[in-house]
């Protein structure tokens, strides 16, 4: 910590290092992506901790682990943002978060407000799988292995057979990347979209909470 200036000492004191500064308690697949907004915006009062992404394989853990991370250190901060939607809880991290009394992302999951939740909503389509840059770069820790796909193959068409295509929601235009999702898809047997989402509503929710500072 650099040393305090002592006009502000003889003016205003020192206040602790919490004041002023909000928490992002978030997915670990969200990190790049918020840490890309906090670089791009210069949101340097915002701090970030981030649960493992692999909770996702096993959602009825993450209100409980939310909940840790918020009561652990809420002491330390004005606010804390929790950068999760529902993501399969069933409304029970909204529930917790509202008798914490934090705020958090709108929508069902990631997909959704990486498009734009209303936009997601109005597209209704039920046949498309959705992969994004982090789940493009993690496609077989979390999905080909979970899924068993690595040990059993011919489980492919049982587990994907109702899906048509696959739709990869990219947030960087990386060209790596995008050949990337293209092999994900051949590998599930699926029709291939590429569509450019950007950061979505998470630019907008987070830029919301950065306004708000002290408030």
């Amino acid at each position: 910590m650099d040393a305090p200036d002592d006009h502000a000492l003889t003016e205003t004191g020192l206040v602790p290092a919490g004041q002023g500064r909000i928490l992002l308690v978030a997915c670990g697949a969200l990190a790049h992506e918020i840490l890309a907004l906090k670089r791009l915006n210069g949101w340097d009062h915002m701090d970030l901790q981030c649960l493992p992404a692999r909770l996702h394989l096993y959602p009825e853990r993450i209100t409980e682990e939310v909940e840790k991370a918020v009561i652990a250190h809420r002491a330390g901060y004005d606010r804390i943002f929790v950068v999760y939607a529902d993501c399969g809880t069933g409304g029970q991290l909204k529930a917790r978060c509202d008798a914490l009394g934090v705020e958090m992302v709108a929508g069902p999951h990631c997909y959704a407000f990486y498009e734009g939740v209303d936009a997601f909503a109005a597209r209704d389509e039920i046949s498309a799988f959705y992969l994004t840059d982090f789940l493009v770069r993690q496609f077989d820790a979390f999905v080909w292995r979970p899924l068993g796909l690595d040990r059993h193959p011919e489980l492919r068409d049982v587990i994907f057979g109702n899906y048509t295509r696959l739709v990869y929601q990219a947030q960087t235009d990386d060209a790596a990347l995008r050949a990337r999702a293209e092999e994900c898809a051949r590998r599930l047997g699926l029709d291939y979209e590429y569509r450019f989402t950007g950061y979505g509503d998470l630019a907008g929710a987070l830029a919301a909470q950065a306004a708000r500072r002290g408030s």
